[in-house]
């Protein structure tokens, strides 16, 4: 298969999977027990007649079909309707929420991948050793942990007053602090410092067993013997020859975990309050908030999909034989 048919393949298969979520998340608020205009009614003690009125408003007469078309041209030019809760645009909504999810997940993800990749690569060349062990006993308590449960043992050890209070309890920010400049930037890093190092903890035994386990793999190839037997350091086969065929499975983890990058780690945000798309859907979900909600679902299945897009074609520029399979 040539470079531009498999690219072909690929954005077919990401457009109809972005087709199927765009159907089920019509479907999937609609199934649920009563109508965006009943539960509104409900939390604001209206009238029938304003229900009525609210279901006209929504669309919620219209027969199926119609709905689906209105909901479909709605999502196309960007319109999610109006929150529930904050009484604005969804998409205003979700904007504002985007960029401390961003910061968080993506110094997290950046942190935990060169670390971990350090980790599984000195692991695998020093095979048996004690560092090789005791990396692979941290790895896997790391890769097992609940991100909530690692999130609060840290605010009791380095934010509460049983602790050390070197941080912040949550949020963004100090309450009433500088508005920018360096002492903004300060305080942004100290609130950051916590839920990073609890996500990065969280991710990094994975980059690094995977990391691991894919050089211990590359390290049997016929063309690692081959650059021994041509005289070549140790050094120099590790850095020319194992890294880089070791990195595949790495670089299309990595792909894929960005696109997570966008939904953000709930748990992580809801434990330090921070406020992102994470802690932006526990609130939803408390109120409930039908739109966005649904705005939140698409965004979330949009990032994951355009993901696992780049992750495909990354592995395919780098593996040519992926584009033959």
């Amino acid at each position: 298969m040539g470079a531009r048919r498999y690219l072909t393949a690929k954005v077919v298969q990401a457009l109809f999977t972005l087709a199927f979520v765009l159907v089920f998340n019509f479907f999937l608020f609609r199934i649920l027990p009563g109508n965006p205009a009943q539960i509104l009614a409900r939390q604001r003690r209206l009238p029938v007649e304003a229900v009525r009125e609210l279901e006209r408003d929504f669309g919620l007469k219209d027969p199926l079909p119609q709905q689906f078309v209105n909901y479909a041209g709605d999502t196309l030019r960007g319109n999610f309707g109006i929150s529930f809760k904050f009484r604005r645009p969804v998409g205003e909504v979700i904007q504002g929420r985007i960029w401390p999810t961003v910061l968080l997940v993506g110094v997290a993800t950046i942190g935990s991948t060169v670390i971990g990749l350090l980790i599984g690569i000195y692991g695998a060349w020093r095979r048996g050793s004690g560092f090789d062990m005791g990396s692979l006993g941290f790895s896997l308590v790391t890769y097992a942990m609940p991100e909530f449960w690692l999130g609060m043992i840290l605010l009791i050890l380095f934010a509460s007053t049983s602790g050390l209070e070197l941080f912040p309890l949550g949020n963004i920010r100090t309450p009433g602090g500088a508005a920018s400049g360096i002492a903004h930037l300060l305080d942004v890093g100290m609130h950051l410092f916590l839920p990073a190092l609890t996500l990065i903890l969280a991710l990094l035994g994975e980059y690094a067993l995977i990391m691991r386990s894919s050089l211990l793999d590359v390290m049997g190839d016929d063309y690692i013997v081959t650059a021994r037997a041509k005289g070549l350091r140790e050094a120099q086969v590790l850095r020319r020859h194992a890294v880089p065929n070791a990195l595949l499975p790495t670089v299309t983890l990595v792909a894929l975990n960005l696109g997570f990058v966008v939904s953000g780690a709930i748990t992580v945000e809801t434990v330090f309050s921070w406020p992102g798309l994470g802690l932006l859907t526990v609130e939803a979900l408390q109120a409930p908030d039908y739109p966005l909600l649904q705005g939140l679902f698409l965004l979330f299945s949009v990032a994951v999909i355009v993901a696992n897009l780049i992750a495909d074609l990354i592995y395919g520029y780098l593996d040519p034989r992926v584009r033959v399979a």
